[in-house]
């Protein structure tokens, strides 16, 4: 007997699987290139955005539990000590004005396919990630000390996703 991909479980082709597991991971590289912050803060967001992409396997949400445990057998597990590489897009605002694109698909394929509280969970979770990215790294300061937790870019990408995915 074949066994079927998860993704035929909650109803999606393999291209709309697709755009709901890459998602996440493209939410956190976004979030990260809202501001340039340097290779050592940017290694903090990218932790910060891998634990909550990690913790979503233990989401109530089968969806987002489903979605989490296959970025994690990608991409690694945190609590084994792996690490995402750094990736520094070319052009930082055309990746984020991509991301919100696809993240806008995402919410309507997702309006389309499962019910609100699925919905609602796989679009919070995102906004989650882009959070607890944003949050994890201070942008400015001397050798570390000061400078604002969040800067106005990173809010502005955080708010423009929540906006987008109506979270």
């Amino acid at each position: 007997m074949i066994e079927q991909p998860a993704y035929t479980g909650f109803g999606f082709s393999d291209e709309e699987w697709g755009l709901l597991v890459g998602l996440p991971q493209s939410v956190l590289t976004a979030a990260s290139a809202a501001e340039s912050d340097g290779t050592r803060r940017t290694r903090a967001e990218n932790a910060a955005g891998l634990e909550t992409v990690s913790a979503g396997r233990e989401s109530a949400s089968p969806l987002v539990a489903a979605v989490a445990g296959e970025i994690v057998t990608r991409v690694g597990d945190p609590e084994a000590g792996e690490e995402l590489p750094v990736i520094e897009p070319a052009d930082p605002p055309a990746m984020i004005d991509d991301v919100l694109a696809r993240a806008k698909a995402a919410a309507a394929l997702l309006a389309q396919r499962v019910d609100e509280g699925q919905a609602g969970a796989y679009k919070h979770w995102l906004v989650e990630i882009a959070d607890q990215v944003v949050g994890a790294a201070s942008t400015g300061g001397i050798l570390g000390l000061g400078g604002d937790a969040v800067s106005p870019s990173e809010r502005r990408f955080r708010d423009r996703l929540a906006q987008v995915l109506n979270d």
